[in-house]
């Protein structure tokens, strides 16, 4: 059996926005992008204009993980993407330190990026687009 669980980010209309930061800030690859206009045409329920550029649907890849990024429609309530926290964890400081930089830019610091007593390194950040990330580097045994 294989189970799987992976991050999906729901934005405001800006998610292409943040896949951007993502590709700089975590060197995301993305695989795979397709907004609302690009989806089959349905008669029964046709897209609405003010929606077809929003991305209905992406999947990058971060190092061995997948991330899901997509933006809700304006009928769906926002809410800010402090609900679920993403622990991004590495066995690098320089690393650690560079994503950390990377994600706090026009972001919010919660936990400045600091050694713990279970890291050597750890923080938290939420980002400019309201996602919060926790950063923690494996201590070296």
């Amino acid at each position: 059996m294989i189970l799987q669980m992976t991050p999906f980010i729901m934005l405001d209309g800006n998610a292409k926005e943040a896949i951007q930061f993502y590709e700089k800030a975590l060197h995301a690859k993305v695989l795979f992008t397709q907004t609302f206009g690009e989806a089959p045409i349905s008669s029964e329920s046709p897209v609405p204009e003010n929606i077809k550029e929003r991305l209905a649907h992406s999947v990058l890849k971060i190092g061995e993980a997948d991330l899901f990024v997509a933006d809700n429609t304006p009928d769906q309530p926002h809410q800010g993407g402090n609900a679920v926290y993403i622990c991004i964890t590495t066995n690098d400081m320089e690393e650690a330190h560079q994503l950390y930089d990377s994600l706090q830019q026009e972001g919010q610091v919660s936990f400045p990026l600091q050694e713990t007593h279970f890291s050597p390194a750890y923080g938290i950040v939420t980002d400019k687009f309201g996602v919060t990330f926790q950063i923690f580097t494996k201590k070296n045994e």
